[in-house]
């Protein structure tokens, strides 16, 4: 019975939720921003599908990647604002640790 706590401990840290909600508005901003990625996405989809031409198609995957990453700085910050700020705070400095091998995965 203990092995299946530590595994349900496991999966609820991966889908921790923040103490600080965003704002309505940050958050209707950060969904069209996805959405546009996924606008992105899907037309290279479509233009792998009608065999366009590769440096065409890879001009859009830069553009997309540009996005993502652009989407990925303004959660960082965000992160770093609050949640981090909020650890540090409450007298967790891991969270920095964490917050260094999240900015080496985002490049």
């Amino acid at each position: 019975m203990e092995h299946n706590k530590d595994i349900s401990q496991q999966v609820c840290e991966c889908f921790r939720h923040k103490h600080t909600p965003r704002s309505q508005e940050a958050q209707r901003q950060l969904v069209n921003r996805i959405n546009r990625i996924v606008g992105q996405l899907n037309g290279i989809k479509n233009m792998v599908e009608d065999n366009r031409y590769c440096g065409d198609i890879l001009i859009q995957v830069a553009a997309a990647e540009s996005a993502l990453q652009s989407f990925g700085h303004i959660i960082l910050r965000d992160h770093m604002e609050t949640c981090v700020v909020e650890q540090i705070q409450n007298g967790n400095l891991d969270v920095i640790e964490e917050t260094v091998d999240l900015v080496k995965k985002l490049k």
